[in-house]
This record gives structure tokens, C-alpha cells and sequence, in this order.
């Protein structure tokens, strides 16, 4: 997509719809030679009324969704699998116009009405943290904005039901993939109408994508994936600390932060044995002390080798409880996650991994 014009695909494969924005779709009608008011037709079509496929769009003539259906699609996502959660957390597997495999969940909560989707921004991904099961898979490609769109669109299609909050804390680093990933905020907040506030991205500690996203100025909730308070611990459970060490990576956090004048959330794993001590809980609260910041603490969801045994153990609640009381000595918020899904393949790359074997 360039200045509004329309990036043609191979003759073989139709254009998808959802994703783009109103600017991208009236581009698309004027080159089919139709009156720009059919650009809002299908903006409300697929952005308010979730239309699944042309023939459901009533108020367009039949020759008009015929002559649609021979150039566009709704959706570049196949969904190719989906698991229920006896809490309601629906996990998908969406195939990609490559045939290339994503994620995306679905997650409901009882003490509240709004459901957060979790989005995937890459095939894979780059970082390698030990623990995560995306890791496993290498990185393959970054998704498009529209890609990454079209995933609370097509949740939005199956479950027929409003994601009100969306997570970038699926499949990838999202701030490796930085351009892409905000033109898909915009486009999410523009388009789709889900709010800025309501909207977070997560990343492993990508100093240029933090600048970049503060440059932004766009009102999301940063969230960083520390996992580790000392640097020995954190190269080994995230690798890219080596590049991107603890000490600089909070000095961006308090950029960000002077810039954009909002909480950032610190996600911290807890590894059994390995990152649940009791020196770094102190030591966690003593690093964000001067960080306006909530600490969400995630008990491990177990990843396995090829022979079925884990990679790490999940500490035990009074464990996690002990690290929680130390960690909160911060003045900080401090929560252990309310685990969803854990009866299917909830954790980032485990359904694919599943999938693919």
C-alpha cells in the first residue's frame, strides 16, 4: 500500500478486505471504477456488522457482489483449527495466505464484560526465550498490518462476540516487527474501534522499537517481559539481553514513560528454581522502584521437548504468593495471572507446535 493506492497481489489471489482501512478500501473501489460511497458500504459491512462474505452484504446488488467476489475476499485468514476452553478461552490457528501458521486467543473473564483477543505480529519468532514454545519455531516472517488486523477481525467472525481489548502477546516480538505493528494500532483504534487505552504491546526489551513506539505518541500500555531482575539469569531465560542489557532497557522504560505519561505493566515468569528466589523478588523490587509500573507475575505453562518433559517447572502457589509479598515491598501493584486455557494449547506456539506434529 502506497499514498492510498492499492498493492496489487498476483492475478491468482484476491485482494482481502478486512484489514484495510477506509483510505485503503476507497482506493480499491475507485480502481474497480464504483463511486466511493461503496468503500463505506463495505467498511460498515466488515468493521460494524462482522459480514463473513459478500453475499451476506443485502444492501449491494448481486452483480456488484459478484463482480466483488471475482476480485476480493473478506478475510486473508483460514482458520484451519480452534480449541474451547471449559473457561471460554478459544484458541485459533489461522493459516496465512503463504500457508504459513499463527495463533490468536480468545480470552473471557467473569468479573468482566469486555474479552481480550491476543494477536500474533510474526510467523515465528527471533528472540529465542527458553521458555516460550514460539521460540521453538524459529522466526519464518513478520506479519502485515492487515494480517494482524484480520485476526480480531476473524475472532470477531467466529465467536460473533466484541473484542473490546487486544494484547500483542502472541506468536513474535512485536517490536521487531514495529511499522507494521502500528499501522495495525492505528488501524485497530481507526477502523475497528477498539480504544488506544485498551490496547497493549508487549516486548522482550527492544530499545528501538520502545523509542520508536514512544515517537508515536500513541495512548497503549507498553508492557515488558523482564522475566529476570539480574543479567546472568535474564541472558539465559532471554538471549537478547546480551544485546540489549538491563540497565539501558530501564532507562528506555523511563523515556517512554516521560514521553507517554503512561503505566507500563512488567511481565515476569516464574520459573521454579530459576527466577522465583526470594533475593529476586527483592531484587525485581528495587529495579522498578523509581518505574511507574504494575508487576504481573506468570506461573509457568509448561513447554515440552520432543520426549515430553518440560523445559521448567512451575513453582508452587505458596511460592509464587512468597514472591508476590516480596516483589510488592516496590510500592507496586503486584498480581499473579489468572491462567486461561490451561486445558488446551494456551501458551504462545504450543497449539502450532501441536499442529505441525
Amino acid at each position: 500500500m502506497e499514498g492510498n493506492k492499492i498493492s496489487q497481489s498476483p492475478k491468482s489471489e484476491k485482494l482481502a478486505l478486512s484489514g484495510l482501512s477506509l483510505a485503503e478500501l476507497e482506493a480499491f473501489v475507485k480502481e474497480m471504477g464504483l463511486p466511493k460511497f461503496r468503500a463505506k458500504q463495505l467498511h460498515t459491512w466488515i468493521y460494524s456488522k462482522w459480514a463473513g462474505s459478500f453475499e451476506q452484504m443485502t444492501d449491494l446488488g448481486a452483480d456488484l457482489r459478484l463482480k466483488l467476489a471475482e476480485r476480493a475476499k473478506i478475510g486473508s485468514l483460514e482458520q484451519k483449527h480452534l480449541e474451547v476452553s471449559k473457561d471460554g478461552t478459544r484458541k485459533y490457528l489461522f493459516a496465512l495466505p503463504d500457508k504459513k501458521l499463527v495463533e490468536s486467543v480468545l480470552m473471557t473473564f467473569q468479573d468482566r464484560d469486555s474479552l481480550s483477543a491476543c494477536v500474533s505480529s510474526q510467523v515465528g519468532c527471533a528472540v529465542g526465550c527458553s521458555f516460550c514454545a514460539t521460540g521453538y519455531l524459529g522466526f519464518k516472517r513478520n506479519l502485515s498490518s492487515t494480517e494482524i488486523v484480520d485476526q480480531v477481525m476473524s475472532i470477531q467472525r467466529e465467536s460473533g462476540k466484541r473484542v473490546g481489548n487486544v494484547v500483542y502477546m502472541g506468536q513474535g516480538e512485536p517490536l521487531l516487527n514495529t511499522e507494521n505493528v502500528i499501522e495495525s494500532i492505528h488501524k485497530l483504534i481507526e477502523q475497528v474501534g477498539i480504544g488506544g487505552r485498551h490496547i497493549t504491546v508487549s516486548t522482550s526489551g527492544i530499545i528501538p522499537g520502545i523509542r520508536r513506539l514512544a515517537k508515536e505518541k500513541i495512548p497503549v500500555t507498553l508492557a515488558l517481559s523482564l522475566h529476570a531482575p539480574d543479567t546472568m539469569t535474564r541472558e539465559e531465560v532471554v538471549p537478547i539481553t546480551k544485546q540489549y542489557p538491563i540497565a539501558e532497557l530501564m532507562e528506555s522504560l523511563r523515556e517512554y514513560q516521560s514521553v507517554s505519561n503512561r503505566r507500563i505493566t512488567i511481565e515476569y515468569v516464574l520459573l521454579a528454581g530459576v527466577t522465583d528466589s526470594a533475593d529476586q523478588a527483592r531484587e525485581l523490587a528495587e529495579l522498578v522502584r523509581d518505574i511507574n509500573c504494575n508487576i504481573n507475575l506468570i506461573p509457568y505453562n509448561p513447554t515440552f521437548d520432543e520426549s515430553g518433559v518440560a523445559y521448567y517447572d512451575r513453582p508452587s502457589i505458596d511460592v509464587q504468593r512468597r514472591f508476590a509479598n516480596l516483589a510488592s515491598r516496590s510500592g507496586k501493584t503486584v498480581t499473579i495471572r489468572l491462567e486461561r486455557g490451561t486445558d488446551i494449547n494456551a501458551a504462545c506456539g504450543q497449539l502450532h507446535n501441536a499442529y505441525g506434529k
